[in-house]
C-alpha cells in the first residue's frame, strides 16, 4: 500500500542550503525511497523570484516522491500541515557585528516561525534547527512554541559529527561507513568537543577502538579536535562559501535517523533538549550522542570522555 505523502518544511529554501537540500529531500534520501513527500519552501520576500525558481527545477527534475510543492514567503502558509520542520534560514552574522546583534535578529525570525509552527504544523512535527547560532536558535524556537513537545525540537550536530568521521577514515585509509559512534558533545561552534574515546572501526578482525588503530593521542587530542571545530571555517576560506552540500546532507542523516531509527550498536550526535545527563543542567539544548527508534531519540549513558 502506498505511503502517505510527509509534509517537509525548508525555510531559507532559496539559500545555499536550502538549494542543496530541497533535492535530496525529494529524492528520498531524508525519509527512504518509499515515502512521498509535499515540500514546502518558505524564503523571505526579496527571495521569492529566486525561490520560485528552485521550485520550477524541482518541477524539471521529475522526482517521482514529490507529489507536490509549496513556494511562499508567508510563514504561515508555508507551515500549515507540516510533519518535519527544517530550519536553515536565519540573520547570518556578518563582518562588524556582534553575537548579541545576531541574536536580536534571530529572536525576531524565530519568534514568527515558531507561533506558525505551533498554531498550524502538524500534531507532533518533528523540528531541526539547521541556522546557526543553532543551539541557542533552537531554544529560542522552543520559548515562542512552548505546546511544540521539547523532545521534538533539535539542532544540527551530525554535520560535526560526520566530519569527525571523515577524518577517521581519511587518517586509516578505510571506509567511513566502516567507523562508528564518534561523539559530539555541546554546542554546534568551535567549543564544541569532538570525542573519539569509545569511537570503532571495522575491521578484517572484527570492531577496533580508534585510539588502538591510530595510536597517536597527540593527533587525536590535538589536530583532529581542531579540525574538527574549525572545519566550517576552512570550507568558507576554500569555497569563499559556506558548507552548503554537507550541512544539506547532515541534516537529511540527521531526520532519517530520527524518524527510521539508528542501526543497532550506532549512536549518533544530535543538539537536543539536556534531562540533566552527564551533569548537562536540564533545559540547555546541548549535543549528546544518541540512539533512535520509532521516532524518538534517547541520550545513550556511561559515556563520558576523557583525555
Amino acid at each position: 500500500m502506498a505511503k502517505d505523502p510527509v509534509r517537509v518544511l525548508v525555510t531559507g529554501a532559496a539559500g545555499q542550503i536550502g538549494y542543496a537540500l530541497v533535492p535530496m529531500i525529494a529524492r528520498g534520501v531524508m525519509l527512504g525511497p518509499d515515502q512521498p513527500v509535499i515540500l514546502h519552501m518558505l524564503d523571505i520576500p526579496p527571495a521569492a523570484e529566486s525561490l520560485n525558481g528552485v521550485k520550477m527545477e524541482l518541477v524539471d527534475a521529475a522526482f517521482p516522491l514529490l507529489k507536490g510543492v509549496v513556494a511562499t514567503t508567508d510563514v504561515v502558509e508555508a507551515c500549515t500541515g507540516v510533519n518535519i520542520a527544517v530550519m536553515v534560514g536565519g540573520f547570518p552574522r556578518k563582518e562588524g557585528m556582534e553575537r548579541k546583534d545576531v541574536m536580536t535578529k534571530n529572536v525576531s525570525i524565530y519568534k514568527s516561525q515558531a507561533s506558525a509552527l505551533e498554531k498550524h504544523a502538524a500534531a507532533n512535527c518533528k523540528v531541526l534547527v539547521v541556522a546557526n547560532p543553532a543551539n541557542t536558535n533552537a531554544l529560542i524556537l522552543k520559548e515562542f512554541a512552548p505546546s511544540i513537545p521539547e523532545k521534538n525540537i533539535s539542532c544540527l550536530t551530525r554535520l560535526d559529527h560526520n566530519r569527525a568521521l571523515g577524518q577517521i577514515s581519511e587518517r586509516l585509509t578505510v571506509q567511513v561507513s566502516d567507523v562508528k559512534n564518534v561523539i559530539i558533545w555541546g554546542n554546534h561552534s568551535s567549543t564544541q568537543y569532538p570525542d573519539v574515546n569509545h569511537a570503532t572501526v571495522a575491521t578484517s578482525a572484527g570492531e577496533k577502538p580508534v585510539r588502538e588503530l591510530i595510536a597517536d593521542d597527540a593527533w587525536l587530542n590535538g589536530e583532529f579536535i581542531t579540525t574538527v571545530q574549525q572545519r566550517g571555517a576552512a570550507i568558507i576560506k576554500a569555497r569563499k562559501l559556506s558548507s552548503a552540500l554537507s550541512a544539506a546532507s547532515a541534516a537529511c542523516d540527521h531526520i532519517r535517523d530520527w524518524v527510521l531509527g539508528t542501526p543497532q550498536g550506532t549512536w549518533v550526535s544530535m543538539g537536543v533538549y539536556s534531562d540533566g545527563s552527564y551533569n548537562v543542567p536540564a533545559g540547555l539544548i546541548y549535543s549528546f550522542p544518541v540512539t533512535c527508534a520509532n521516532g524518538e531519540w534517547a541520550i545513550v549513558q556511561g559515556k563520558c570522555f576523557v583525555t
